[in-house]
């Protein structure tokens, strides 16, 4: 079986945010698939595009600064359709859509909302290849900032990148993994950490972000609490809308409570938040009429 030619061309914009540079993928050959061109760079645009030779499609995992800005450039330079899902003047990506290049690439692109609402990661079924934008990085984690990045949809894209089954995850930046399943559970097991990290802390009396980065970020130099707030802000977010904690006030001033878990008022059976009944309860009710008493 021939060997599917996967190439990466480098950015030239490294930084704390994206480690080496973007990586620019190209996928096939005569005619490629090219996966995020990166900054609006006339050199870098230059050699990606002498690199990918004929190119059938540009496609963009997501808006952000160091993965689509040169998209539109280099889409026609190479006399390529450009596809996206929010990017201006490019082809809406759809979930499950296969764009083909040639007889010799089906890149199935696959909607992994969490990192921005935008994101998408490109799936080579055969060769169980994933590419994962910033969804899921070579070294270091991904970065959750809300409003735009939502760590409940995050959560959930990590488990359906992991139920594709790859074996080689071609990241956005940093090296490739070889070892996709135990990549995608230490991204899933370090989530799972830091949220328990933030509910001890919270039990311990912490009520607001700068208490909780203080505890949970105590060993890291004081250059990356800011960052870290936002991810703490993330997980409270994710928190809050699971009913765990309360939040009151606003901005940089709120607090957060924890909510402790009640008993559903028809069977007993813990419910978790505000709520007064549990699901099955609440369906009971609903069912039984607008009107209708619990026993």
């Amino acid at each position: 079986m021939t060997v599917l030619r996967i190439e990466r061309v480098l950015a030239p914009n490294p930084g704390v945010f994206t480690l080496e540079g973007t990586n620019t993928w190209i996928v096939g050959e005569d005619p490629s698939i090219v996966i995020d061109p990166g900054p609006d760079d006339v050199e870098h645009l230059g050699e990606v595009a002498r690199t990918a030779g004929d190119v059938a499609a540009v496609v963009v995992t997501h808006d952000h600064e160091d993965h689509a800005p040169g998209a539109t450039r280099l889409a026609a330079l190479v006399g390529a359709p450009l596809h996206a899902f929010r990017l201006e003047g490019a082809q809406h990506l759809r979930d499950g859509q296969t764009i083909v290049a040639g007889t010799s690439v089906s890149l199935v692109a696959v909607h992994t909302p969490g990192h921005s609402s935008d994101h998408f990661v490109f799936h080579l079924p055969r060769e169980r290849a994933l590419f994962t934008g910033d969804a899921v990085l070579g070294r270091g984690t991904s970065f959750i900032d809300p409003p735009d990045g939502d760590l409940t949809a995050y959560t959930r894209s990590l488990k359906r990148m992991r139920d594709l089954d790859p074996c080689t995850l071609y990241p956005g930046h940093g090296p490739v993994s070889l070892h996709a399943e135990e990549k995608l559970g230490e991204y899933i097991d370090h989530r799972a950490e830091r949220e328990g990290q933030i509910v001890d802390a919270m039990a311990g009396g912490a009520r607001t972000i700068p208490e909780l980065v203080s505890i949970i970020y105590a060993a890291h130099p004081p250059e990356v609490h800011p960052l870290a707030a936002r991810s703490v802000l993330a997980h409270l977010v994710k928190l809050e809308t699971e009913g765990r904690v309360a939040r009151s006030g606003k901005g940089d001033g709120a607090t957060w409570e924890p909510v402790l878990p009640r008993e559903c008022a028809r069977c007993g059976r813990r419910v978790t938040g505000r709520a007064r009944y549990c699901s099955t309860c609440s369906l009971v009710i609903l069912q039984e009429g607008a009107g209708a008493q619990p026993p």
